[in-house]
């Protein structure tokens, strides 16, 4: 028979037991949150560093077009450009540029008996400028870079367009920039070509 005395001992160490479960289930919980692995139904959501955007890039999907109408009286030619590029004439050579003069399409309307391809070879063997890199001459395109001893690296696209299936050239289109611009001067090129409108003697004239 226990004594009063030991019964007090043995309430002791029962409560004693009860705490020290107690107390390691909760250091177990406070665990799990505070380490490594994250309870379920919490996301860890990191936000990767975004790649800064080009400041002071053309931007294709904000610009916008204008028609123009150049050539010559009895051979009228069209096309749109982006809205605020000027050019000072508006004959067989017209050149739009934008007020800063960084970006800019030349037309010349006079046509050639060469055909695009050949327009291409010629071109590229002639651009006389100091590190010129030809990218690619495909389909009546030439695309090339070189650098500008005042305006630094810069970006041409010249496209011959014919009107005969290949055989000459009725009308050029170029379109300058800087390399880091050549997205939009892309769309630029794209967009004046699919606009083009040529008056049905464009092959008439072809000096060269």
């Amino acid at each position: 028979m226990l004594t009063p005395r030991h019964q007090a001992l043995l309430m002791t160490l029962a409560g004693m037991t009860v705490g020290v479960a107690v107390f390691g289930s909760v250091l177990a919980i406070n665990g799990n949150l505070t380490g490594n692995d994250t309870p379920a139904g919490i996301v860890n959501s990191q936000s990767s560093p975004s790649t800064p955007s080009c400041t002071d890039c053309l931007q294709s999907d904000s610009l916008r077009y204008a028609l123009q109408a150049f050539g010559t009286k009895d051979d009228p030619v069209s096309a749109e450009v982006p809205t605020g590029w000027k050019s000072p004439e508006d004959g067989t050579r017209p050149r739009f540029a934008d007020p800063s003069g960084v970006w800019q399409i030349r037309f010349d309307t006079r046509g050639s008996s060469r055909s695009p391809n050949e327009q291409v070879d010629s071109r590229a063997r002639s651009i006389d400028e100091r590190d010129l890199k030809v990218i690619s001459r495909d389909n009546g395109t030439l695309v090339y870079t070189y650098a500008d001893q005042t305006r630094g690296p810069r970006m041409g696209l010249s496209r011959w367009i014919s009107t005969d299936h290949g055989e000459s050239t009725a009308i050029e289109i170029t379109v300058g920039g800087r390399p880091k611009d050549e997205a939009a001067l892309r769309a630029v090129l794209e967009h004046a070509t699919q606009t083009l409108q040529l008056p049905a003697s464009a092959n008439d004239n072809r000096p060269s």
